[in-house]
């Protein structure tokens, strides 16, 4: 898919627009990622993401290599991207149609508490596997 999706925040002040890499949605269950979305981050691999008002995100640097952007007045988490510009995965839900992401990957799998599942049938990789995976210059 080549076209530029839409999405924003709960407020409605941070909007951006970022076009999907492929129409797939990952889970990930690392523990930041549990800390920062209040579960799992539904995470959409995105690319051209174009940022409407730069001064309505706040960006928390949270590693060596990788920054979460928020909404500054309601605190939506919206994008997490590595630091180098290598990679952005823009919240699933942050779009303002969500309905066309297929859930196809779970990502830090070692990390996911055992007091959920879900029930689809997905890819699953490990936190060490997720890190080899950036590092070798891959998506997850």
């Amino acid at each position: 898919m080549s076209e530029a999706l839409t999405g924003g925040c709960l407020c409605g002040a941070a909007r951006f627009s970022a076009v999907p890499q492929k129409m797939e949605m990952d889970v990930c269950h690392c523990r930041m990622c549990q800390k920062w979305s209040g579960g799992v981050f539904m995470a959409v691999p995105c690319t051209d993401v174009a940022i409407e008002d730069e001064t309505q995100f706040g960006v928390y640097v949270s590693s060596d290599w990788a920054e979460r952007l928020f909404c500054k007045s309601c605190g939506s988490s919206l994008l997490w991207r590595l630091r180098d510009g290598g990679h952005v995965a823009v919240s699933m839900q942050s779009f303002d149609d969500a309905s066309h992401f297929a859930f196809t990957e779970e990502i830090f799998i070692d990390e996911k508490p055992e007091t959920y599942r879900f029930a689809d049938a997905t890819r699953k990789m490990t936190g060490a596997e997720v890190v080899a995976a950036f590092a070798a210059g891959q998506d997850s």
